[in-house]
């Protein structure tokens, strides 16, 4: 199997910065048609419409729907013969096990990889606590991102991860400059912009990882029926702070690295013996008459 065309989507939305840099590094080679939702719709993880509006875009394809819509919208009607489902970059990180499954962007290439089309879903982690969300990026801050992607789309099939792998979750670390500090042109094929303004930022370090298992949710009440539901990681991230070890997808963006984790679909069935044997009694009298 060699990659041709890429079916390219994200949950930012498809007049996102991000997306704009990774379809353009991307085209330069491949056949790219984007199948994107019209406007933000993180962390919907993988929900789904019944019915969805699509529009042109100059791009490809604008979908009234989230980015599982686009997926199968893209796979089974727009885009039948893509040969790679690339998410993303998304602007914010998608780090740690209890992510995944609300993560648009990853969410994504999980709904391809059960039509059989190996999935890269790449997101980039922007810095600053719980205001991240708020900074206003050029293209050039998605530089390792946009990289660190193009080198696995050119390489990856070929080497046949993806026989072991349905998806690779990619997550870097934020190349500056960031807002005011230039870079305002598009990022090119190496992953930095070509303009008078690009900053030559070199490749990031890679390390293969695993999703981080540490999990730390709260919800606080404010005792009067309202309840605030919070991730405390995001002050914690930090080398001094972080709670994951060497290896983790957490770790390695703090450490100024590209987490590349290569996962397959969820629900795998697992061998349970005591399982077995409880079935083996349902309505039965010993069972039953407990």
């Amino acid at each position: 199997m060699s990659v041709e065309r890429i079916l390219l989507t994200n949950d930012d939305g498809i007049d996102a910065v991000g997306f704009r840099a990774l379809y353009e590094a991307l085209a330069v080679d491949y056949d790219v048609v984007a199948v994107a939702p019209t406007g933000d719709r993180s962390s919907v993880g993988r929900a789904i419409s019944a019915d969805v509006a699509v529009t042109d875009h100059e791009l490809g394809y604008a979908v009234d729907g989230t980015p599982v819509d686009c997926v199968v919208v893209g796979l089974d009607e727009l885009v039948p013969d893509a040969d790679l489902v690339v998410a993303g970059c998304n602007e914010g990180a998608n780090l740690g096990a209890y992510t995944l499954g609300r993560s648009g962007t990853v969410s994504a290439v999980v709904e391809g990889a059960f039509f059989d089309v190996p999935g890269i879903a790449t997101s980039m982690y922007v810095p600053g606590g719980d205001d991240w969300w708020k900074r206003d990026l050029p293209q050039a801050s998605f530089a390792h991102a946009v990289r660190a992607t193009r080198f696995l789309v050119d390489e990856a099939v070929l080497a046949g991860v993806f026989e072991g792998a349905d998806y690779l979750n990619v997550n870097a670390p934020m190349a500056e400059p960031a807002e005011g500090d230039g870079g305002s042109e598009a990022v090119g094929v190496d992953g930095v912009s070509a303009g008078a303004d690009s900053v030559d930022v070199g490749p990031a370090p890679m390390r293969v990882t695993t999703p981080s298992e540490w999990y730390g949710m709260e919800a606080t009440s404010d005792g009067n029926g309202g309840v605030t539901i919070s991730d405390p990681i995001w002050g914690r991230m930090t080398a001094a702070d972080v709670p994951d070890s060497v290896g983790t997808d957490r770790r390695a963006v703090v450490d100024g690295e590209v987490s590349v984790s290569p996962l397959s679909v969820p629900h795998a069935a697992a061998s349970d013996d005591e399982l077995e044997a409880l079935v083996t009694g349902y309505g039965t009298d010993e069972i039953d008459g407990r």
